[in-house]
């Protein structure tokens, strides 16, 4: 009868006849309350809900019984059930409960949300707008002082950079400095969703429109509405949904999946992509009338590589930041380690040095990160160089081979031995880096 009740209600709901099947279904499968009677053989209700705490699991705990008491209802709650019924009940009073489970859950996770952003400002004292750290001089200040002058306007926005430069970061800081800041901020990754489902993520579904829509949802423009919707990767967006993103940016009105009507909606679109969209418009893998659309104005993001002033700062951000999330208590990095991570060329832009400043910690033996924390590839060509050094050799066309060497090596493998990305990265010809690799006898990787 319940499961009848919940389904009805669009819940997904599965019976067991035990305790003790209970918690090997939940040993299985995901689940976000469990229903249980209190009186069963094998396992009580009461030691069910001892087991699910014992195992850590996320679970809203609802106890039934015809047995009903003050006591038992005490007891319960002592144990971690979240509420109580007493049979015989009415449909409604579960229904109710469980909206009411839905609600506390809801605010649990804002209240961690909270927690989360305000331990992230603290940890960003010194940084700029969404966290971006910048040395006051440069390429990436130019970026941030046209962040402050397009962020009071609606004005579609799209980001050019190469994975890892903080296309989102320029992001919310164009959402953080505009009269839309108090509204909601939502990010989506358009290449990191299934096309079959991204739809319905830009723009929601009614109940029954697929087979899996058990109820209606909302999409993420009108979860937006009010605010900032960032569509990071909105090169790898389907041709189809292009046309109906187009639409909605020129009208401002969605229609759901399986709906009739269109909805109102407010909201602001950042779009972000690592690909070239002119000469993917031109090739015809993106609609052109979109491109236009999306390029009101476009900020391009420049590579760690050309703003290596940062990089000293940067270093410090993510050290005092690492601290506050692993509970480590280094205080900086020694001045040799600081110059390898300078001089090195960073193809993962800002978040390889996070990543790199974080295993560096986790492996340093002192207060500071230090050259053997490193990985590999930031020592080898130091390496390298300062042995033909130490051997006597002053010929600065010897010593430039052996870092042109490394650095067509390391592009090979970070481009899986694609030859063509591969000269991208070193910034020369396709012919050239063919030559290269000829005379330096490299084969692909």
């Amino acid at each position: 009868m319940l499961v009848v009740l919940l389904k009805r209600e669009g819940y997904e709901a599965t019976a067991v006849s035990s305790g003790t099947q209970a918690l090997a279904e939940l040993g299985q499968a995901t689940y976000d309350v469990v229903i249980s009677d209190i009186r069963m053989p094998e396992l009580s209700g009461l030691e069910l809900v001892d087991e699910i705490h014992r195992r850590g699991l996320p679970l809203t705990v609802v106890l039934m019984t015809a047995f009903g008491s003050v006591d038992v209802a005490i007891e319960a709650m002592k144990r971690g059930a979240y509420d109580y019924i007493s049979k015989p009940f009415r449909p409604d009073e579960i229904v109710l409960v469980l909206k009411k489970a839905e609600e506390r859950e809801r605010l649990f996770r804002e209240n961690a949300s909270l927690r989360e952003a305000l331990e992230e400002r603290r940890a960003q004292e010194k940084a700029g707008p969404a966290g971006i750290i910048t040395s006051g001089s440069g390429r990436m200040d130019a970026v941030l002082k046209t962040v402050r002058k397009i962020a009071e306007y609606k004005t579609t926005v799209l980001i050019n950079g190469e994975s890892g430069t903080g296309k989102e970061l320029v992001a919310r800081a164009i959402h953080e400095q505009s009269p839309r800041a108090s509204g909601p901020f939502v990010a989506v990754n358009c290449g990191a969703i299934p096309e079959s489902l991204i739809e319905s993520e830009l723009f929601g579904h009614k109940k029954g429109a697929f087979t899996d829509a058990i109820r209606d949802k909302r999409g993420l423009f009108a979860e937006a509405s009010g605010g900032t919707l960032f569509l990071d990767e909105i090169g790898e967006l389907p041709l189809g949904l292009q046309v109906k993103l187009l639409r909605v940016l020129q009208e401002q009105v969605v229609r759901a999946v399986g709906g009739v009507e269109d909805e109102k909606v407010d909201v602001r679109v950042v779009a972000a992509t690592v690909r070239d969209l002119a000469e993917e418009a031109k090739a015809g893998r993106f609609r052109e009338d979109l491109y236009y659309r999306l390029n009101v104005i476009l900020v391009v993001l420049p590579p760690l590589r050309e703003r290596r002033e940062d990089i000293p700062l940067l270093v410090e951000h993510f050290i005092r930041r690492t601290n506050v999330k692993l509970g480590t208590h280094v205080e900086g990095a020694t001045p040799e380690a600081l110059k390898r991570l300078i001089e090195y060329r960073w193809p993962g832009n800002v978040r390889e040095l996070e990543n790199t400043i974080e295993r560096a910690m986790v492996l340093a033996d002192g207060v500071r990160v230090d050259v053997e924390g490193l990985p590999d590839k930031l020592r080898e060509t130091q390496d390298k160089i300062r042995q033909t050094l130490e051997a006597g050799e002053l010929s600065i066309k010897k010593t430039t081979r052996i870092i042109e060497e490394e650095l067509i090596r390391r592009a090979l493998k970070q481009t899986n031995g694609n030859r063509t990305n591969a000269s991208k990265l070193l910034e020369i010809s396709h012919r050239a880096l063919l030559y290269k690799l000829k005379d330096y006898g490299i084969h692909d990787l």
